[in-house]
C-alpha cells in the first residue's frame, strides 16, 4: 500500500506529468484564439487541473465555463472609472502590500451589520459585481467564474479574529509582520484614500489594455492621458425619471 501511494505521490510532483497533463487539457479545449488564448497559458490550465485535482474531464469543463463567462462578461474591459463609486467608502480594495509569497491581497470590509450599513454605499448588485471582478481580475488574471467555492478551495479559506493568539501566529505565517494590522499583533493601521487608489487603478487600467489590446487597438483614453491624471468618473446609480 505504501509503495502504491508513493509511487501516486511521485507522479503527482513530476513535472513531466505536469506537462503532459496541461498538454492533454490544451487538446481537449482546443484551438484558441484572441483574448482567450492570452488567458489560458499553461500556469492558467495547470490552476484548473489542481482545482479539479487534475481530473481532465472536469478541468476542461471548468476551463469551458469560465471561457464562456469570460466571452459574454468581458472583466478585461471593466475600467475603474465604470465602477469607482463603489470604492468611495473603501469597503473593498486591494492592499498595498503583497503576502510572503508576493501574491496580490484583497481587503473586504463589510465587518458586523452596522459597518456593513456605513461601507455599503450603493445598492446596484450588479455594479457591486462588476466592481469586485474588476478588483479580482489583479490576482494573477485570477478571474471570477462563480461565487461558491469548490470544496478543495473552501478548505483552503482560513478565518482569523482580532487578539487571538491562534490568529495572530497564522496571520504571521503569510504576511510580514510590517504589513500586519494592529489587531493582529502588527504596526500597521490600514486606512483607506480613495483618490490615491483611484491613481493607482487608473495607472493599472492603462496597463490591462496594453496587455489585453493590440497596440493600434489602445483605447483612446490610454493614448491620450496617463492614469495618474484620470479621474474617476462618477456613475449614476439613479434611474431617469419616466
Amino acid at each position: 500500500m505504501f509503495r502504491l501511494w508513493s509511487t501516486s505521490h511521485q507522479q503527482e510532483n513530476d513535472p513531466l506529468n505536469h506537462d503532459a497533463k496541461i498538454n492533454e487539457l490544451k487538446a481537449a479545449i482546443g484551438p484558441l484564439s484572441g483574448r482567450s488564448l492570452q488567458f489560458c497559458t499553461d500556469a492558467c490550465f495547470r490552476r484548473y487541473l489542481e482545482a479539479r485535482n487534475r481530473n481532465l474531464d472536469k478541468a476542461k469543463k471548468m476551463s469551458e465555463e469560465t471561457l464562456k463567462w469570460r466571452s459574454t462578461y468581458k472583466p478585461e474591459e471593466i475600467r475603474w472609472r465604470e465602477v469607482a463609486c463603489e470604492g468611495e467608502t473603501g469597503k473593498v480594495y486591494r492592499a498595498s502590500f503583497r503576502d510572503r509569497s508576493g501574491r496580490t491581497v484583497l481587503i473586504l470590509r463589510p465587518g458586523i451589520l452596522m459597518l456593513l450599513e456605513m461601507l455599503q454605499n450603493t445598492v446596484s448588485i450588479d455594479n457591486q459585481m462588476r466592481h469586485l471582478v474588476y478588483l479580482m481580475k489583479h490576482f494573477g488574471r485570477f478571474e471570477l467564474s462563480s461565487i461558491f467555492l469548490d470544496k478543495k478551495t473552501f478548505h483552503k479559506v482560513k478565518f482569523v479574529y482580532p487578539k487571538n493568539k491562534d490568529s495572530v501566529e497564522l496571520m504571521k505565517q503569510y504576511f510580514d509582520e510590517e504589513n500586519l494590522p494592529i489587531e493582529f499583533g502588527g504596526p500597521a493601521i490600514l486606512n483607506y484614500d480613495h483618490e490615491e487608489f483611484s491613481k493607482l487603478m487608473n495607472q493599472d487600467d492603462v496597463k490591462s489594455a496594453a496587455f489585453w489590446c493590440p497596440d493600434d487597438k489602445l483605447p483612446h483614453w490610454a493614448n491620450e492621458r496617463s492614469g495618474a491624471e484620470v479621474a474617476p468618473e462618477p456613475v449614476s446609480l439613479t434611474p431617469a425619471a419616466s
